[in-house]
């Protein structure tokens, strides 16, 4: 095998008789990209990591200076061969897995394996997948860039060192099959802290003063609050207060005493990089961050988009950047002024600037070609695919497009020395507004209605005035959306990591959703605690925060990889060792939680355990009473076969289904949800299926089936 040259790809049309192998990581990428390149190129997915460290052991050598002790994935080893046979045969090989650290490091095991030169420039990047992206990224091949591969070596290295010591600990004090992180642990602690705050929150009263008036002859109604008296703020904390301040008001005339104008500008938002697209996408389509990746990764991979063919819709998803190319700032303000106008375009083009520690290597989030809107692609697209191609799109153009601009208004009303305040806006422009805007969790929305004329010396007619009990409000919960973006602000994981972050915790029932909400379990708050006591820094946000950054300055060579491994380590090895020694034969109690289950062999109430192979009902007397049972969850629903119980268990991989209370007895099962609802032809129980759909389970005597009927945007809402 030859080392790739740039004029071999260039030309690929005299190169027709030399083979090239293409090995990218999923095979919808490889599918789109074989398209563009045609003959002479065969395209492979390595369907993600080829070699890992086998989960069986540390695989880390401690003595050796850290050394990683790599092996093929379980179960890839075929693959391998395959590979390897292709690359003898083949006369160039090129590396074009995703353009991240975690891709170069796949690169990297790749070239090991493959037995390739790490000088020779075999690895190109795709940010992406369209005609223009595939060539440009085969134009420029460079060699595997070790710093960053380091980067993420020191990551998984200190990740098994900190899983593969601590979670033995946490078990073996609290429950068995426990875990903790370098990441995930710190986002427990954030979760837990949270729900402390809100436990020790005091909630104080406190009253408003609202009034509604009109300004004759004018009908129309404006709202104005009270702000304070001879010119000082006023602090109401009771109704005494409120009804005092009520009765000093009674017949009181109200006068114009102030009127001031001006005008604001709102710019909007950057593109999105991953954080903020998860957080947006939680926000406005109430997707899970899991599911806004998905349709993500689909959209940059490639679809079948009609006359377009097969192309990648926006550029590689997992980013923390905010450049965006020339080209593409162009291409969206060609759009922008053929669809809008000149006026839409700011005088000066916008520029976003990204956090200093980021990784820059591509661009942010946005449209490969952002003349192909939604509506052209929507036919082509699943309801998922769409709404977020619709997100990104709309941020990018907005992103690029000129501010709104607001008049604003602001109305002192004075009544017996209590002044009154009212404010309102017109839009004069509406700039990127036209198009889309951004609303935070905690964003109060404005009133756009503008306030009727009015100058000082206009006396104003009062409609209605009332005393209104308030009480401060705890911080809120976190939702997925939340805290990812506290995550991020805090320094700590990066984008590729959120998703398995919140995954984490929520699989390990450290945390459990209310709604949206994120509530930890008392086990989160055991396991937090413990932490907290005993190994202080894996909770430490700071601390966290600070080797996050410092495994950034690996990346620029700026930091060797093994010393970063072995700092960090050693400043985890001691206090942990300390807490083996200080708690030997402690074992934390959790609160067991009981249950209706009646034990037939002694009448107590069981309650839940948890096992090896996961939760089970267990008789509180034990060990004078050993009964044990299977844990099942019983739904509303009855079986369709002999009208037993539907019950939900779970597959050892913890994945759900449904059978009948009955088994053996009765063998009905099935993959599909039962609704609360019966089938109003026969009266079974309906269950759910895939594409929204209700159906009776007798299908050959009844057939009956209805759509699920969709929720109110209300329901759907935090």
């Amino acid at each position: 095998m030859k080392a790739p040259q740039a004029k071999d790809i260039n030309y690929p049309e005299r190169n027709n008789n030399m083979s090239k192998l293409v090995i990218v990581e999923s095979p919808a990428k490889a599918k789109n990209i074989k398209g563009y390149l045609g003959r002479g190129y065969d395209v492979v997915a390595s369907m993600g990591h080829v070699r890992d460290l086998p989960a069986a052991r540390l695989s880390v050598d401690i003595a050796n200076d850290f050394e990683p002790k790599y092996a093929v994935i379980k179960g890839k080893e075929n693959f391998v061969k395959d590979l390897k046979k292709k690359a003898e045969k083949a006369d160039y090989v090129y590396l074009a897995t995703d353009p991240d650290r975690e891709g170069e490091a796949i690169s990297w095991h790749l070239a090991t394996l493959l037995g390739l030169d790490m000088k020779d420039k075999n690895r190109v990047t795709f940010n992406e997948i369209t005609k223009n992206g595939v060539q440009n990224g085969m134009s420029q091949p460079r060699a595997i860039d070790i710093d960053f591969v380091n980067a993420q070596q020191a990551r998984r290295i200190l990740d098994r060192l900190i899983g593969y010591k601590l979670s033995p600990f946490i078990s073996q004090k609290i429950r068995r099959g426990l875990s903790a992180g370098r990441v995930q642990s710190v986002a427990l602690r954030l979760v837990v802290d949270r729900e402390n705050e809100i436990r020790a929150f005091k909630p104080e009263e406190y009253w408003s003063i609202d009034a509604k008036f009109t300004n004759p002859p004018e009908r129309k109604v404006f709202a104005a609050a009270l702000y304070g008296k001879d010119g000082k703020k006023i602090k109401i904390e009771n109704k005494e207060q409120s009804d005092k301040i009520l009765s000093d008001l009674e017949n009181a005339d109200y006068i114009v005493t102030g009127v001031k104008k001006g005008s604001r500008k709102k710019n909007p938002t950057p593109p999105f990089t991953t954080s903020t697209l998860q957080q947006e996408a939680s926000r406005r389509l109430s997707f899970q961050a899991r599911r806004t990746m998905k349709a993500a990764q689909e959209l940059y991979e490639g679809v079948e988009a009609g006359e377009l063919g097969t192309v990648g819709l926006i550029t590689y998803m997992r980013t923390d950047s905010l450049r965006i190319s020339e080209e593409a700032r162009a291409a969206g303000n060609e759009y922008i002024t053929e669809t809008y106008g000149e006026k839409y375009l700011p005088k000066k083009p916008r520029y976003y600037k990204s956090k200093s520690n980021i990784q820059d290597g591509h661009e942010a989030i946005r449209p490969s070609m952002p003349k192909v809107t939604p509506d052209q692609v929507k036919p082509y697209l699943t309801t998922d695919q769409f709404k977020i191609y619709k997100l990104i799109w709309d941020r990018f153009i907005a992103s690029l497009m000129e501010a709104c601009l607001q008049e604003t208004m602001k109305i002192e009303i004075t009544a017996n020395d209590y002044v009154f305040n009212a404010t309102g806006y017109t839009v004069k422009f509406d700039g990127f507004t036209v198009l889309y805007e951004e609303k935070g969790d905690d964003e109060k929305s404005d009133s756009a209605s503008p306030l009727p004329a009015m100058k000082e010396g206009d006396a104003l007619k009062l409609k209605s005035i009332l005393g209104n009990q308030h009480f401060t409000q705890p911080p809120a919960r976190y939702t997925e959306a939340s805290l990812t973006k506290a995550l991020e602000e805090n320094g700590v994981g990066r984008p590729s990591t959120y998703v398995t972050i919140t995954s984490t915790i929520l699989n390990r029932e450290y945390v459990k959703r209310e709604g949206k909400q994120f509530v930890p379990t008392e086990l989160g708050e055991a396991v937090t605690k413990l932490l907290e006591e005993r190994i202080p820094n894996i909770v430490n946000v700071k601390y966290t925060s600070k080797m996050e950054n410092d495994l950034d300055k690996i990346d620029s060579g700026e930091k060797n990889y093994k010393e970063m491994i072995r700092l960090y380590y050693d400043e985890f090895e001691e206090p942990l060792e300390k807490a083996k020694a200080d708690m030997q034969g402690v074992k934390i109690r959790l609160k067991e939680e009981e249950t209706d289950e009646i034990c037939e062999k002694c009448g107590r109430n069981m309650i839940i355990k948890v096992g090896r192979f996961g939760k089970f009902l267990a008789c509180p007397g034990y060990p004078e009473c050993k009964n044990t049972k299977p844990l099942f969850y019983k739904t509303t629903a009855k079986c369709p076969e002999c009208g037993g119980d539907v019950i939900e268990k779970k597959t050892k991989k913890g994945t759900s289904f449904f059978g009948c209370s009955n088994y053996p007895n009765c063998n009905f099962m099935t993959w599909d949800a039962p609704s609360d609802e019966v089938c109003p032809k026969c009266g079974k129980s309906l269950f759910k299926r895939r594409g929204n759909v209700l159906y009776c389970p007798d299908t050959e005597g009844c057939g009956f089936t209805k759509p699920v009927p969709r929720k109110k945007k209300s329901e759907t809402e935090e």
